[in-house]
């Protein structure tokens, strides 16, 4: 089951209905508490010995900091603990001031300023400002924030929910915000959590349970953003069944290429190969067919002239990267788009020859693959547009024209023609070099062969695997040096790293 990600409105509309259910509100504080100090415990072994600072706002996330303070004295009783209150105490309300309270009846003492001893904080604990700021933080949330900024270089920060000054709506930063070493957060991550910048800057994440009925909000269709996780995609990787053949996997047609870009044919047709397709046939210019199948003597190449007729026996047809935008190459792939009765990936010059057309999905699945300026194009929106807001962008089209969109980038998103919009995780820098789009479509195209029955599973397991694979090769060789086809190098790796199964010594 996928994550859900979750707007602060949603998350406070399930926090209502969990109290609403049985649960008090300052039970659900009391473990959204625990969780830290658990995550602490394990990250700051001795906890006696820290030197720790908790600053908190006055709201919620000020009374999860009250508690986190109680709980660390009364279970660890560290070295130095301070509790620095940003507020009046009389600002503070319901759990928040019922939790100072309590902070007090166990002989901890709140103070207003950070005093001379917090200069030695080995700990910080930012719980100034929680996920419902929607603007940049002003006034004594300010001061706080830039009080634990300045004490980064001797003290690791570990933020509650969200670090403090980001906004929880979306991935945008607007303002100063706490440079967090890690950030806790709670039932479900939130759009800023899972989008860039904002995503990140919150150190290492934690996502933690703490009470909220799962059926108010994971079985929940109007909740349609979800963070695709590596247990959602491991079956598709699971051992193949003992007489499996190649037939069993799906054939996969890349139409590709063009003169002088050979290199994108054989990518995109090399790449549906090392993602499991059990044969692979590249179309292509004549003049280039030697080149191409010189890359590999297991792709299979046909000429261009017969794209419509191979496409009908093919299992799935990825069509674009190199082909040009000739009008004759354009024609050509608006007839299949339009006719084909079977699953298409499109990508590259494929989405040029579409833009400007009256364009539409239909029974046959059809994956587009843009990245922004090829949506923008697709759209005839500008890109600055597309990019202030990928997630409504990406599902405006997917659902407006019935098929399903993969808008590259960091945090590639998937959205679907029913208005779900998935967030891939996986990825790095060094893919932004050319070619590794080319390796995307095939690894599509060579997962959709083999998952006809779960289509959208397998797109996501592909984006999943390629941003995977780009990291594995970032590892292995810097930001820099990375080409595309490392990836193809880097696939049986992450394939086991998404099923979890050992490399062999």
């Amino acid at each position: 089951m996928k994550t859900k990600i979750l707007t602060p409105r949603q998350m406070g509309e399930i926090d209502r209905a969990t109290i609403a259910a049985g649960i008090p509100g300052i039970v659900l504080m009391e473990s959204a508490a625990s969780r830290v100090v658990e995550f602490i415990a394990e990250r700051f072994s001795p906890v006696s010995e820290q030197r720790i600072t908790v600053v908190c706002g006055k709201g919620n996330n000020g009374g999860d900091g009250l508690a986190i303070a109680r709980q660390l004295h009364v279970r660890f009783n560290p070295r130095i603990l301070r509790v620095v209150l940003m507020c009046d105490p009389a600002e503070l309300q319901g759990d928040a001031a019922a939790n100072l309270k309590m902070l007090r009846a166990c002989g901890v003492q709140e103070y207003r300023d950070f005093g001379p001893e917090m200069r030695s904080s080995t700990l910080v604990v930012d719980a100034v400002l929680g996920t419902g700021l929607s603007g940049p933080a002003r006034g004594a949330a300010l001061d706080g924030i830039v009080e634990i900024n300045s004490l980064r270089a001797l003290a690791k920060v570990v933020s509650v929910d969200i670090p403090s000054g980001l906004s929880g709506d979306s991935g945008a930063v607007p303002g100063e915000y706490v440079k967090a070493w890690a950030t806790v957060t709670f039932t479900a991550p939130k759009i800023c959590h899972a989008m860039p910048p904002a995503c990140d800057l919150m150190g290492e994440l934690r996502v933690v349970p703490i009470g909220s009925s799962v059926g108010l909000f994971e079985n929940d269709p109007a909740l349609n953003l979800c963070l695709v996780g590596r247990e959602d995609i491991r079956v598709l990787f699971a051992p193949r069944v003992p007489d499996g053949n190649k037939g069993v996997y799906g054939h996969v047609l890349v139409v590709a290429g063009s003169r002088g870009k050979s290199g994108a044919a054989a990518m995109a047709g090399l790449a549906a190969l090392r993602a499991g397709a059990g044969l692979v046939t590249v179309a292509c210019p004549e003049a280039i067919a030697e080149a191409v199948g010189a890359h590999a003597p297991e792709l299979m190449v046909e000429g261009m002239d017969r794209v419509e007729e191979l496409a009908k026996t093919r299992s799935v047809v990825a069509v674009g990267p190199g082909i040009g935008t000739a009008p004759e190459t354009s024609k050509m792939v608006r007839r299949l788009f339009a006719g084909l009765e079977k699953p298409m990936v499109v990508d590259a010059d494929a989405l040029n020859c579409l833009a400007g057309s009256d364009w539409r999905g239909g029974k046959f699945l059809r994956v587009l693959t843009p990245h922004p300026g090829e949506m923008g194009r697709l759209t005839g929106r500008k890109v600055s547009e597309i990019q202030a807001d990928r997630i409504g962008a990406v599902c405006e089209l997917a659902v407006s024209r019935g098929v399903t969109v993969v808008l590259k980038g960091e945090r590639t998103l998937i959205g679907f023609a029913d208005g779900r919009v998935w967030v891939n995780p996986t990825g790095s820098p060094a893919m932004a070099t050319g070619g590794t789009g080319d390796v995307l479509t095939g690894i599509v195209s060579g997962l959709l062969a083999q998952f006809p029955v779960d289509p959208d599973l397998a797109v996501a397991a592909a984006v999943y695997l390629h941003g995977l694979a780009g990291e594995i090769a970032a590892h292995e060789l810097t930001e820099q040096s990375v080409i595309a086809t490392d990836l193809l190098g880097c696939l049986h790796r992450g394939m086991r790293e998404i099923a979890d199964v050992p490399h062999p010594v």
